[in-house]
């Protein structure tokens, strides 16, 4: 018998019990994904940004900030294109429709707009919304917008009638993030209630309420892919399965509020912080293959190092932050890093000692 086995199963054979060493659980080898680093900042709002969002075409790509203006910048070379204004308070929430020329917004002004990048102007407004509107999400297959906020609520429109079709109730506090796919569930969002509920779209009403977090729920992320999400929360980050949201694993090491989560089609999970901490991870075994302080900007604050917007471009080889020192900083992956020269410090004999 194994002496350093550390549990003993029971197993019949015919009509003889006897005891056996049970196998201690092996952890798959993770995918080697190359570093990231920072490859250009860009100034240009005088307030936090707190959302970004890449358009379909993968050539420009927007923020909003505290400074209540939306700007558009281009993606390969970082130049302002445009400026838009009409909100009256934090712009929180940006979408872009692969239907040109339509950009989304939503802010803390209560307010959900719909820009014509044509005419640069204001076309529709969905009011409903009785508090600050912190996130929204479009839907890729139906012309659909969804939409959350402080008042709890999350709630469906029809894009082109401005009709709100679903106030969809059940959480009990701010909802802090919304995401839609064509697959059922087709909405998902995260609350202050610490709660993570999967949504009937057609029925405008709860299909699952994952109750695993002890703390609220700032952050979403679907995997481009796979049939699977991530939550994030400061206790933990969750990944699940739908369509039902069985539990999958714990990420666990990144303590500090999360406010946004990213995952491109690598597989590469990024979570982004408070304190100006993001962590990346391989997806499918949860191992943090590195870390990185975003690099505080000449003149701002020691407050002033969180990390509030994620998000890959299309491509999946750009990594775009909207952070609270004012700047946009993008991120690429290290071209000249191997396996050799960043090996992964995986040991899977730690996995196996007993934890108390």
């Amino acid at each position: 018998m194994d002496p350093n086995s550390r549990a003993l199963v029971s197993v019949t054979i015919g009509q003889q019990q006897m005891l056996v060493p049970k196998k201690a659980p092996t952890m798959p080898k993770p995918n080697w994904h190359p570093p990231w680093k920072l490859y250009r900042v860009i100034s240009g709002h005088i307030g936090w940004v707190r959302c970004l969002a890449v358009e379909p075409g993968n050539e420009w790509f927007c923020s909003g900030a505290g400074d209540r203006v939306i700007k558009i910048w281009d993606l390969a070379t970082g130049t302002l294109k445009l400026t838009l204004t009409g909100h009256v308070s934090t712009v929180r929430g940006l979408a872009v429709s692969a239907r040109q020329p339509y950009l989304f917004s939503c802010g803390e002004d209560k307010m959900v707009k719909c820009w014509d990048l044509e005419q640069n102007k204001t076309i529709r407004h969905y009011h409903g919304h009785l508090s600050a509107c912190y996130a929204l999400d479009l839907h890729p297959t139906i012309d659909i917008l969804t939409t959350c906020g402080r008042d709890g609520t999350v709630r469906v429109w029809d894009i082109r009638t401005k009709a709100c079709v679903h106030t969809m109730v059940g959480h009990t506090n701010t909802v802090a993030e919304v995401k839609c796919q064509a697959a059922e569930p087709q909405v998902i969002s995260g609350s202050h209630d610490c709660t993570v509920r999967l949504w009937d779209l057609a029925m405008g009403r709860t299909r699952v309420t994952l109750t695993n977090h002890k703390k609220s729920v700032r952050a979403l992320a679907l995997h481009p892919s796979q049939y699977s999400f991530a939550s994030g929360s400061p206790d933990n980050i969750k990944q699940w399965r739908f369509p039902d949201g069985n539990f999958l694993q714990n990420m666990s090491g990144h303590n500090a509020i999360i406010n946004s989560l990213a995952c491109n089609s690598d597989g590469v999970l990024v979570s982004a912080a408070d304190n100006g901490s993001m962590h990346f991870w391989d997806w499918k075994t949860g191992y943090n293959f590195q870390r990185v302080q975003a690099a505080a900007q000449p003149g701002s604050i020691h407050s002033e190092a969180g990390i509030f917007s994620l998000c890959f471009d299309h491509s999946g080889t750009r990594l775009i932050s909207g952070e609270a020192d004012k700047t946009i900083k993008i991120y690429k992956e290290d071209d000249t890093a191997t396996e050799e020269t960043h090996p992964i410090n995986w040991r899977p004999d730690i996995y196996k000692k007993k934890r108390y």
